[in-house]
């Protein structure tokens, strides 16, 4: 399977999350991919758009492979398999700088309001595809912390590995494909282009109005 866009990706999940229109459901988009997703998911299922913030824990000298991952809060994931890549002070400081962007972000995300409240609520996690989950994982833990009614994991494509580990943190997990092959998500797009602070920042606003 794969998908145009994600405008595409996002109208194909759409169709699977219908069962969740009239329950008025939070749609928390993980930045920066997700949020063109997340805006065409509210709309469709008629809830509110917010964003959850989480950054991977960069390997040492490779800055796309992730050792795990940290929310806002400062919780980290480090996954089994990476523990041993990295020493303690290397991952503290990773780690202080992830919260660092994400603090910088939310400022410029969301500046004159307080993140939408998942307590009670119907909450669905949405990102454009899992590699190896670390940063869904980090957004679920963030998520159920605060105490939602029912957590919901949306996404396209994801590697076996990965929706393994996220099955046990949600209580419904929505994954169009999930490919024996898996080598990095933007391989089942036909356009995955990067998507800017400064998209993700009108996308909000458009939201918001």
């Amino acid at each position: 399977m794969r998908f145009e866009n994600r405008t595409d990706a996002a109208r194909r999940l759409g169709e699977k999350l219908l069962h969740f229109r009239k329950q008025h459901p939070l749609v928390l988009a993980i930045p920066r991919g997700a949020v063109p997703m997340g805006v065409l998911l509210a709309q469709f299922l008629g809830g509110d758009l917010d964003v959850v913030l989480v950054r991977k824990l960069c390997a040492p000298g490779d800055p796309e492979f992730a050792l795990g991952s940290v929310d806002e809060s400062g919780w980290v994931y480090l996954a089994d398999e990476t523990k041993f890549m990295a020493n303690p002070s290397y991952i503290a400081a990773e780690k202080n700088a992830q919260l660092a962007l994400m603090k910088e972000r939310r400022a410029r995300y969301t500046p004159s309001r307080a993140p939408h409240d998942p307590a009670g609520r119907v909450v669905i996690v949405v990102d454009d595809g899992l590699a190896t989950g670390a940063t869904m994982i980090a957004a679920l833990h963030a998520v159920r912390a605060r105490k939602p009614a029912k957590l919901v994991c949306a996404v396209p494509v994801a590697s076996e590995q990965a929706l393994r580990k996220v099955t046990e943190l949600a209580d419904e997990v929505i994954c169009l494909h999930a490919p024996e092959r898996f080598y990095a998500v933007g391989q089942f797009y036909e356009e995955f282009d990067q998507v800017s602070d400064d998209e993700v920042v009108a996308l909000l606003k458009g939201a918001s109005a």
